[in-house]
């Protein structure tokens, strides 16, 4: 396939593959129709990369971002003074307090109090120990309790309550000082 210069760099240009370009390829696992669907799948699903192998052949899809079919317009640029040295933005921060994240053990349903009305198991400022119950996720209709495991102070609540969650998923970051 030849390269068309005004296409997007080649990180986005796997995400962009266009209908009116029909090269004969073999048929094969990696064929271009099964790349299509990959970069569909990667999109619906909202994956950023997928890896797949078969035998000696091997695949790789990263997506590099959303791809623009618009021109560019660039404005001019003026500079006034010269840069002597690095930019303040750029100098080391002060370091942010670490965070601990509290994370869903399970896929299901978070709910973050036992029932309407009650009060929620935790709460933004609320000190915890690792027996602290702080939510339940129920799945397949089993309610599951949800321990802290960590001590400290919560300072975000990540999930709505009655939001689906997935295993792994950020709930609570804990401030453990």
């Amino acid at each position: 396939m030849a390269r068309n210069p005004s296409r997007q760099p080649k990180t986005q240009e796997k995400e962009a593959v266009t209908e009116s370009k029909k090269p004969t390829m073999t048929a094969g696992p990696f064929d271009l129709d099964t790349v299509r669907n990959l970069v569909n799948l990667m999109k619906e699903h909202e994956l950023w990369e997928i890896e797949l192998a078969d035998g000696g052949r091997s695949i790789k899809l990263k997506r590099g971002g959303a791809v623009a079919h618009s021109p560019v317009i660039s404005a001019p640029m003026s500079i006034s003074a010269p840069i002597s040295g690095p930019s303040p933005a750029r100098e080391p921060a002060i370091p942010a307090k670490k965070l601990l994240e509290i994370k869903s053990p399970t896929p299901g349903t978070y709910y973050s109090q036992e029932k309407p009305g009650s009060k929620p198991y935790a709460e933004v400022g609320k000190k915890i120990t690792p027996t602290s119950v702080v939510c339940v996720i129920e799945a397949m209709k089993i309610f599951n309790d949800i321990m802290a495991e960590i001590t400290g102070t919560i300072v975000e609540i990540v999930v709505e309550n009655k939001q689906p969650v997935e295993y792994g998923q950020v709930l609570f970051r804990v401030d453990p000082s």
